[in-house]
């Protein structure tokens, strides 16, 4: 949260320009920026499965905080557009990312009846 409220915090005079790539580039780094929120916030709910919509629901919530804060920064102004969509689509792929990864690391236990003893 600290990090994504640094970078917010920057007037759009000193924000890099990426030229035909300025909004992919931009748009990219919001989508990763909450995707790592979200699992951030999946974490300390101890990944149970249904923790994951408190987790993206926290990340949106934040996402608006953070739009809000932006329009006090000299040049920049509150996007809807990346609060409701393109936050939310990171934190998404995000936690899906994290769910795949968490259920690839999960071994299968063998049937109980073929176990010794």
């Amino acid at each position: 949260m600290g990090v994504i409220f640094a970078f917010s915090s920057f007037p759009s005079s000193s924000l890099p320009d990426y030229g035909s790539w300025d909004t992919l580039v931009k748009k990219a780094g919001h989508m990763a920026g909450y995707g790592m929120l979200a699992v951030a916030l999946w974490y300390p709910l101890g990944w149970r499965r249904n923790a994951w919509l408190p987790a993206l629901l926290l990340a949106v919530a934040y996402a608006l905080g953070d739009e809000f804060h932006q329009s006090f920064v000299p040049g920049r102004h509150a996007s809807w557009v990346d609060a409701l969509v393109i936050d939310p689509a990171g934190a998404l792929l995000g936690l899906a990312c994290a769910a795949g990864l968490r259920r690839g690391r999960q071994r299968p236990r063998p049937p109980r009846d073929i176990l010794p003893g």
